[in-house]
């Protein structure tokens, strides 16, 4: 890679070496001369060539992994993230976004199960206190990557759901064949540190950043048809606004 580069340092510059290496791999992923999907020389190869130790090389690809510009994968190596999830704050779901970015999302469902609804729960849902509810948990996958672990409650019957169906379609895309009217949720984003459990289900390191999500939605009768809260890693995904003065 660095040969391809041409990467060039300044040894008597200020400028840390470890952020000259990082700045030029991330001026090749701009131009496109790194392609989504690329894979980098290993740190080894990659301070050999460039005559540096392999901490300085690491401290750039950790740098650039940090940005979201790269993506450790193991039993893969380093490459180029295959394109960040920019998503505009809309009813609608990942699925629907992801389609229409011309990104195939891809699901893997890890549970579809009946569960109490506790006190919270029960009163998000507009149900009484013990209500059985529909409990999903699912990863969405993006490009072969997985990119967000969701989590959603919904209504007994509210529509037809089965693991299969769920693994070839988008739940909003399910309910609205359904016939479910929505209307409008109520939603609130945060950031967090990945559990050891989130970091292995999302092939990310333990404390990595994600973001979060809780949303509510509800249809044209005013009633709550599902409840999510969902995480997505930080470094493939962002949300966009318009902000309109009055």
């Amino acid at each position: 890679m660095s040969a391809d580069l041409g990467i060039e340092l300044d040894r008597s510059s200020p400028v840390p070496l470890y952020f000259q290496v990082a700045q030029q791999i991330s001026d090749a992923i701009g131009r496109g001369d790194l392609a989504p999907g690329a894979r980098l020389d290993n740190e080894i190869d990659l301070a050999d060539r460039l005559g540096l130790s392999r901490p300085t090389v690491r401290q750039a690809i950790q740098y650039l992994v940090d940005k979201g510009l790269l993506v450790r994968k193991r039993g893969v190596g380093t490459q180029v993230v295959q394109g960040r999830v920019n998503r505009t704050v809309e009813l609608t779901s990942l699925y629907d976004d992801l389609r229409r970015a011309g990104q195939e999302p891809a699901t893997r469902v890890l549970a579809l199960e009946p569960v109490p609804a506790d006190g919270a729960l029960a009163a998000t849902l507009g149900v009484p206190d013990g209500t059985e509810v529909l409990r999903l948990e699912r990863i969405r996958y993006a490009a072969g990557a997985p990119l967000a672990l969701l989590h959603n409650w919904l209504p007994v019957g509210v529509a037809p759901l089965t693991a299969e169906r769920l693994t070839e379609r988008g739940l909003y895309e399910l309910l609205r064949a359904a016939g479910v009217r929505m209307r409008v949720a109520n939603q609130r984003m945060g950031a967090r540190a990945a559990t050891a459990a989130e970091a292995r289900l999302l092939d990310e390191r333990r404390g990595a950043p994600l973001l979060t999500m809780l949303r509510t939605t509800y249809d044209d009768q005013g009633r709550a048809v599902e409840h999510g809260s969902h995480v997505y890693r930080a470094s493939h995904y962002s949300l966009e606004f318009t902000l309109i003065e009055r």
